[in-house]
């Protein structure tokens, strides 16, 4: 059961595919750092030596950016831009899709799932 960067990773996946398991990881990152550390793409997580696991975890720490550290980046430059009050900081603020998408049609669970048709509305019957 090998642990990096505070994600426990899955013992029956290829080492390959286990590592796109921590966040700020995906394949072709995953790919990068085999090819770095010269661990085997093919080893599964449960047959990994715990020199090759101290490896990948020594590059991963010291070359990129995951987990706890990438999320508080993330928040830091979404916060930066809501008290800028730029655009994008308005679209955050409102909940609503942020680079250009359209909103009629779409974003429905960015918007909450709201479905508004024309018949929907109650109409209010007369007496005469």
């Amino acid at each position: 059961m090998a642990r990096i960067a505070g994600v426990t990773l899955p013992s029956n996946k290829r080492i390959e595919i286990a590592l796109t398991y921590i966040l700020g990881i995906g394949d072709v990152t995953a790919k990068k750092i085999i090819a770095a550390t010269g661990v085997d793409a093919s080893i599964r997580v449960k047959d990994l030596a715990t020199a090759d696991e101290d490896k990948l975890r020594e590059e991963i720490e010291k070359n990129y950016k995951v987990e706890g550290e990438l999320r508080r980046e993330t928040l830091g430059n979404i916060k930066r831009l809501k008290e800028i009050g730029c655009y994008r900081g308005e679209r955050h603020k409102a909940g609503l899709p942020v680079r250009g998408q359209r909103t009629k049609t779409n974003s429905r669970t960015v918007r909450g799932n709201q479905r508004r048709t024309m018949g929907s509305g109650k109409r209010k019957l007369e007496k005469t």
